[in-house]
């Protein structure tokens, strides 16, 4: 058991010393790489997150005369300053003068013009360990697309920040989107080269074909290793304690209330200009990774999350979502006409649950068949 709090570095000092191994990313072990590339067309699959020892994984591979010759971005863009859900145009990369291809919006899958003369990917993002980030729905796009053009694909593994934490309902694929699009949990407790491998052996891509498939591993981890990210994955996820409470935050993106985003505590607090006790209040404004955010320049009511003492070895806390919804006063319009919280949650469920006044406990034992179903799949694919 260890535990997190935004700024409070003496916590750090419960945490076992073998947890804090130093720890080798993928992108670091080039010689297990580097030598698959020499002599070939390479794109990079990368953003702000595709770091070696402090320098983009980009410049890092010119230097050694790779023939990087594209950029492929995923949703927030190459250097990961967009909106969520923005959509992103093409464009050149000022500092190599390499085209970046946006993997996001309507283009969400590498075309075969897009792969022409390109003999591998190589893909280096580092992932939050939840279901919905949609990272995962590019690996699996770019996947397909090299499997179906036959070019091989190399991804760097990156440590899972939300470690071996297992739990969610598991995705009903009925409710498959690009925020889900495999039947696993909101949180899978596995690293993304781990689940690159799960991808390929599962016969999740199209027509169950496999991709030409190298994972480079990480050094001195295992799933309990305490990981704390160098930059941050995406504009919205700013710290540890952000990414730690993003799978439970993040259905308030399906219902009326705020989870942050146009704060600076984003996933770090929940409310609504609604919620019914006022002790605590926030004001969304327009910022960088955050336009329009939701209630935009209106005083929000809610709780602050940033100060509590977070436990890291739990699951998903639907206490978050269950008294914002006892302290809401419109309950029919509580959840989004859009249903966009049966795509994160993996069915309706969850929802019809909330409503008919389901607990906590009552709604985690409805997922534990479909996550002990998991737990079988997922260890053919472990690698640590």
């Amino acid at each position: 058991m260890y535990f997190i709090k935004k700024i409070s570095l003496f916590l750090l000092f419960l945490l076992p010393l073998s947890l804090f191994a130093n720890i080798v990313v993928g992108a670091e072990q080039q010689e297990q790489y580097v030598p698959l590339l020499k002599g070939k067309n390479v794109a990079v699959v990368v953003n702000q997150s595709s770091l070696v020892q402090g320098q983009h994984l980009v410049d890092a591979l010119l230097q050694q005369q790779i023939n990087v010759v594209k950029i492929f971005a995923p949703e927030h863009g190459f250097r990961g300053e967009a909106d969520a859900g923005q959509h992103l145009k093409n464009g050149v990369d000022s500092a190599t003068g390499l085209p970046i291809v946006s993997l996001y919006g309507k283009h969400k899958k590498p075309s075969r013009a897009d792969l022409k003369n390109i003999d591998v990917l190589l893909f280096d993002i580092q992932d939050v360990g939840v279901r919905f980030y949609t990272y995962l729905s590019t690996l699996h796009y770019i996947m397909e697309a090299a499997a179906q053009s036959k070019i091989k694909v190399i991804v760097l593994d990156r440590p899972n920040p939300n470690g071996g934490r297992i739990d969610g309902e598991v995705l009903n694929l009925k409710y498959k989107s690009f925020v889900g699009m495999h039947p696993v949990p909101i949180l899978y407790g596995m690293t993304i080269g781990e689940y690159a491998l799960m991808i390929n052996g599962e016969g999740w891509l199209k027509g169950g074909i496999q991709a030409d498939l190298t994972v480079v591993p990480l050094g001195n981890y295992t799933h309990e290793s305490y990981y704390s990210l160098e930059v941050k994955p995406s504009p919205n996820l700013p710290n540890d304690l952000s990414i730690y409470l993003y799978p439970s935050l993040a259905f308030f993106e399906g219902t009326t209330f705020s989870a942050g985003r146009g704060t600076l505590s984003q996933f770090q607090l929940y409310g609504s200009p609604y919620y019914k006790k006022k002790k605590f209040s926030f004001k969304p404004v327009s910022r960088k990774g955050a336009k329009h955010p939701k209630h935009q320049n209106k005083k929000c009511y809610g709780v602050d999350l940033s100060t509590e003492v977070q436990e890291t070895n739990g699951g998903i806390n639907l206490g978050y979502l269950l008294d914002a919804y006892k302290n809401y006063p419109y309950k029919k319009k509580f959840f989004l006409k859009s249903r966009f919280i049966d795509k994160l949650a993996g069915s309706n469920k969850l929802r019809q649950q909330v409503l008919s006044g389901k607990s906590a406990k009552q709604i985690k034992k409805s997922w534990q068949k479909g996550l002990n179903r998991f737990k079988k799949v997922r260890q053919n694919y472990l690698l640590y």
